[in-house]
């Protein structure tokens, strides 16, 4: 594909701009940047030097005619725009939550397929150096066959961040949408993608936020928390999403004969005591790594029976993009694969809409709630 292939933004947060600086990174031409508010994205047009702006992403599709297409708004506002631009013939790279239900995903997903573009879907923290890392360790044999899978993580999370999308199911919130797309992202990574079976329980233990105005950006949103809670005139949203949840799933592994169980458990208010974790075991050894999402130190459990911290390898190091930030440096990873692809280059395989379909299908089960057995009448 001869020349840059260019790129129109949707979203002008955290992720809008941070996806603008990943595909400029990647060698592509971002042309266009589209929000909801003119003040705010002609601003961040100007800060990005992007030629384009406006609020109307029909117009910004005409206008800008763009190869790829990136959704970085939260994930109830996704399913529209998507699709539109896959009619126009746009490659589209899609932050998680992919929508805001499985039903959704899955059409946009076949969309995609009979349109014949191509997709790329962001659930990627997969891409973390100590998850690399991992990855080559468990395929190299060094903890045997795996048996199993913990992600835990505990984030204390403020109550009272101020009401928005996050809060709400319709519009793409909750944890799972924003934390287990992640970590069934790695499991997946490491292990294998073939997901054979999941049961889950959720909770809403918030229960309600201040509603403030003027949050734009989701990074800054804690700024914004009121320094009078107990103001009568406050005005408060309630939440309809889960902030907690534990998940059990079976993946099918090439690595293994038996499928490998996965144990994911997340505390969106609660507080952690050690440290967030992902933890991989075998038949004969363990790979331990700090972070909720692989992005610390790894240690590896052999033959010797110790924890023993292993040095990340130079290539790996090498291939991490140099930005500040891991969000950051895993959005510039996929894109730089995306924009590859695009252009005809082999690169490994990665996550498209095939798993963003897969994985909102995963969620609306869990969050059915319907996995219990009454054993209250034993005796």
């Amino acid at each position: 594909m001869a020349g840059k292939l260019k790129v129109l933004v949707y979203g002008t947060g955290f992720a809008g701009q941070g996806h603008a600086q990943a595909f400029r990174a990647a060698g592509a031409e971002v042309v266009g940047i589209v929000g909801r508010t003119p003040s705010v994205v002609s601003d961040v047009a100007a800060q990005l030097a992007i030629p384009f702006s406006g609020t109307d992403w029909q117009e910004a599709l005409t206008t800008c005619r763009p190869d790829i297409v990136s959704i970085a708004t939260p994930g109830g506002a996704h399913f529209a725009p998507i699709k539109q631009a896959i009619a126009a013939g746009c490659h589209v790279f899609c932050d998680k939550p992919m929508t805001e239900s499985g039903e959704t995903a899955a059409e946009l997903a076949s969309l995609a397929r009979a349109k014949g573009v191509k997709t790329a879907y962001a659930a990627s923290f997969r891409y973390a150096a100590s998850v690399l890392h991992a990855k080559r360790l468990v395929a190299e044999g060094a903890i045997g066959a795996p048996t199993e899978v913990e992600c835990i993580s505990h984030f204390n999370l403020e109550c009272d961040i101020p009401f928005g999308w996050s809060h709400r199911k319709e519009d793409g919130g909750g944890r799972l949408n924003n934390n287990f797309t992640h970590t069934l992202s790695i499991a997946c990574s490491v292990i294998g993608e073939t997901i054979l079976s999941v049961i889950g329980e959720v909770r809403d233990d918030l229960g309600r936020a201040p509603i403030v105005e003027g949050v734009h950006n989701f990074a800054t949103r804690r700024n914004f928390i009121p320094d009078d809670l107990n103001d009568p005139s406050l005005k408060w949203g309630e939440s309809n999403v889960e902030w907690s949840y534990t998940v059990l799933a079976k993946l099918e592994s090439p690595l293994a004969d038996q499928p490998v169980s996965v144990l994911f458990k997340h505390g969106g208010l609660v507080p952690r005591f050690h440290d967030d974790h992902i933890v991989f075991y075998g038949t004969k050894g363990a790979i331990y790594i700090k972070g909720h999402y692989g992005s610390g130190q790894l240690y590896h459990w052999g033959r010797d029976k110790v924890w023993t911290e292993l040095a990340l390898p130079h290539d790996i190091a090498a291939a991490v993009p140099d930005v500040q930030g891991e969000t950051e440096q895993c959005w510039h990873y996929l894109a730089r694969m995306f924009v590859k692809d695009i252009q005809g280059e082999a690169v490994e395989p990665y996550p498209t809409f095939h798993q963003g379909s897969q994985y909102q299908q995963i969620i609306d089960l869990i969050r059915r709630n319907d996995n219990w057995t009454d054993v209250s009448h034993l005796t």
